[in-house]
């Protein structure tokens, strides 16, 4: 290092007569960067370090490329800031680490002036110039001391509430769980930074009354954005945390209880689904004879398949998947913005403002189906009133029958009972139904207070909308692992139906299949003499090869859409987010 320096002072000297300094050959030619290139023979050397005033040692690596990328590299000598250094050797270096940095806000003040002075009255410069504090910012910790971008540039927006975080660690940590912060993540710079609440240069104290997020001038700060912010919208705790309960309890609470109803959700159908598969493997190994359906007598003669699935309920089925596959890619990638598959989906669809006009586009298509359907139960219901049987089998709600059902799974998973005879719906089936009945309202109504934000601050609290996102972002998280587990292995990928069950996209399946599905069903319809009104043809070849490609499609962006989700939640684990 010694022999690079002396070699730096011999490249120096061939551009200055002795005793010229470096700043009168700056201010000779001040836009030739010949006089920057002098600095950098030293100072471009990485892990350069030479010992203050003080005796410290300090790094004083100048990464070139970055300086002449950057606003003062292209018009700023370095003696431009670096006054005092006009000789080589630097023989005037006096000052200690502490007089250097309460000197920077002048020194950049010589051209900022406005920043300056409203620095100089913030609460960093108090703690800098009064106090002493070395940890307290100034102009060279926000806006870097090298690598300066132009003023309101997505750069410098985005590089400077980094910065925020070098001091204020666990506030970025929670400013980057919300919306903004989530954006920013992502790469965006439009939506607020620190800066846009806590002011860019005259920051104080939150209890300051000069601070432009104390309680008094809040809600001024806030329509700068929100032009129709209330008095409820800004009590909205952008620093929330669900570790903390004294000072955020309804955001804890809320919080627990996602995670209760997530683990003790998966905890059971996960378990549920084990059992399952090892019981139906276990028989199929030991090659247990099923009982096969003599065709006999009925009006089709070769492959008889039952019509199981309407046309209306297909298309719901089709329309439900299609929504909610785009709602979840568009929606994860957003809540999990820090990983690196977000960014690629969001500019795919064409950044963050875009991709939440498609997010809500399709919100509102599932909220329209499911009212539709919810409609067309009723007229049906309607005109049947007087014969419907409330807990029949043709009716979707849970009985004690259920139960007794599951007990009797549980009893044959472990090998200590036969296995349950279903009648027209299983009871995974109607559990399936109604979840998302539960779903379409927790998220449907979480959304909403999170769109329509200015209207819901009128009637709630503003911890109403850190308890929404959090409700949005884990019933999502719950839909989705349950989805593409559980309802893809109750379907699909149990031994009996692996890899791929085609019925609701058919509407048919085999007799047989049938039978032994919902025997309880079967045995009835032919007590009955009804089952030949449902008998129909085998789906023809292009209808059942469509359907194959159809539920194999919708498979793979199931899978894909959990792995992306199961990376994103990993890191946050790993994050201790």
């Amino acid at each position: 290092m010694r022999i690079a320096t002396i070699a730096a002072w011999v490249v120096a000297s061939a551009f200055f007569v002795t005793g010229s300094s470096i700043r009168e050959a700056a201010a000779q030619q001040p836009n030739n960067p010949l006089g920057n290139d002098v600095c950098l023979g030293c100072h471009g050397q990485e892990g350069f370090a030479m010992p203050r005033a003080d005796r410290q040692m300090r790094a004083l690596y100048v990464d070139k490329e970055k300086f002449d990328a950057s606003v003062h590299g292209k018009d700023v000598p370095c003696v431009g800031c670096h006054q005092n250094i006009t000789e080589i050797p630097h023989q005037n270096v006096a000052k200690t680490t502490l007089e250097w940095r309460q000197g920077i806000a002048n020194l950049c003040g010589a051209c900022h002036t406005d920043a300056r002075d409203q620095y100089l009255t913030s609460v960093h410069a108090k703690q800098l110039m009064q106090n002493g504090n070395l940890g307290a910012p100034t102009c060279s910790n926000c806006h870097t001391a090298h690598a300066v971008a132009a003023a309101g540039s997505d750069e410098n927006r985005n590089a400077i509430t980094q910065q925020c975080g070098g001091c204020h660690a666990q506030n970025l940590r929670s400013f980057l769980d919300t919306y903004h912060g989530k954006v920013h993540t992502l790469g965006y710079a439009y939506a607020a930074k620190c800066f846009d609440c806590h002011a860019e240069h005259a920051i104080q104290r939150v209890s300051d009354p000069a601070s432009t997020v104390h309680p008094n001038n809040r809600l001024q700060t806030c329509q700068r954005c929100h032009l129709n912010a209330t008095a409820g919208f800004v009590t909205f705790q952008p620093h929330a945390t669900a570790h903390d309960f004294a000072r955020y309890p309804q955001v804890w609470i809320a919080s627990k209880f996602m995670i209760a109803l997530l683990g003790g959700t998966f905890a059971f159908f996960w378990t549920h689904s084990a059992l399952w598969y090892y019981r139906e493997y276990k028989d199929r190994e030991q090659l247990k004879a099923r009982p096969h359906v003599q065709t006999d007598g009925l009006l089709h003669e070769q492959d008889p398949y039952y019509q199981r699935w309407t046309a209306m309920w297909r298309i719901a089925h089709l329309a439900f998947a299609t929504c909610i596959i785009i709602l979840l890619i568009t929606g994860m990638s957003l809540l999990y913005a820090d990983s690196l598959w977000a960014p690629l989906v969001q500019k795919a669809f064409g950044g963050p403002q875009v991709t939440g006009t498609v997010h809500r586009t399709f919100a509102l298509c599932f909220v329209a189906i499911f009212f539709a359907h919810l409609a067309y139960v009723v007229v049906r219901i309607g005109r049947n009133w007087r014969t419907f049987k409330w807990f029949g089998p043709y009716s979707l709600i849970p009985n004690l029958q259920d139960l007794k059902d599951a007990v009797g799974m549980f009893k044959w998973f472990f090998g200590i009972g036969p296995r349950p005879m279903f009648d027209r719906y299983t009871y995974w089936e109607k559990f399936d139904y109604w979840a998302p009945f539960w779903g379409v309202t927790i998220i449907g109504v979480s959304g909403a207070i999170l769109w329509f934000k200015e209207v819901a601050a009128k009637f709630l609290p503003g911890w109403a909308f850190n308890v929404a996102t959090i409700f949005h972002g884990e019933e999502a998280f719950l839909a989705a692992g349950f989805l593409f587990t559980v309802h893809f292995f109750n379907n699909h990928w149990r031994p009996e139906k692996f890899p791929l069950d085609v019925q609701m996209f058919t509407g048919a399946m085999p007799l047989e299949e049938f039978k032994r599905d919902h025997m309880v069903e079967y045995n009835r319809l032919v007590e009955t003499g009804r089952l030949k009104n449902y008998l129909v043809d085998k789906p023809s070849r292009p209808l059942t090869l469509g359907s194959k490609i159809l539920g194999f499609v919708l498979m793979a962006f199931g899978l894909m859409i959990l792995t992306a989700i199961l990376i994103g939640f990993g890191r946050s684990l790993m994050e201790g987010r």
